[in-house]
């Protein structure tokens, strides 16, 4: 069986896929940008991404996969969750937490997308919080 909630979103960053994948791979990030998971790598892509397995108030997968584009990268963000608790969602409630889901993941995204294209920004080291 599928999924209930299976959400796929894009953002493009203008910034090189290894800066891009050092900021994915930083443990401290992902708190931030999922704080209802507890994320556990299931596969490191290094520049190409990564992919968890996820606990908590929903358990499944979540992803990223980073794609040279031009002068940056696309960075492309999976959710494939399901309540922890075994009960089915609704359709309306499938469709509010998805929204939910989305809204936040653009917060998120948008926000890196900003960080990693501030001028003056430094490639050695990049956090988003």
């Amino acid at each position: 069986m599928p999924p209930q909630i299976h959400l796929i979103d894009q953002t493009w960053i203008d910034a090189s896929a290894q800066t891009v994948s050092s900021v994915v791979a930083d443990s401290a990030n992902w708190s931030s940008w999922w704080p209802a998971l507890t994320l556990t790598v299931t596969r490191d892509r290094g520049i190409k991404g990564m992919r968890w397995a996820a606990e908590g108030e929903y358990r499944g997968s979540v992803e990223i996969w980073l794609e040279p584009c031009k002068s940056g990268v696309i960075l492309h963000h999976f959710l494939r969750l399901e309540p922890s608790s075994g009960q089915r969602l609704s359709r309306g409630q499938v469709s509010r937490r998805t929204r939910q889901l989305a809204w936040h993941a653009k917060r998120v995204f948008w926000e890196l997308k900003d960080q990693l294209e501030s001028p003056g920004t430094s490639t050695s080291r990049q956090t988003a919080r």
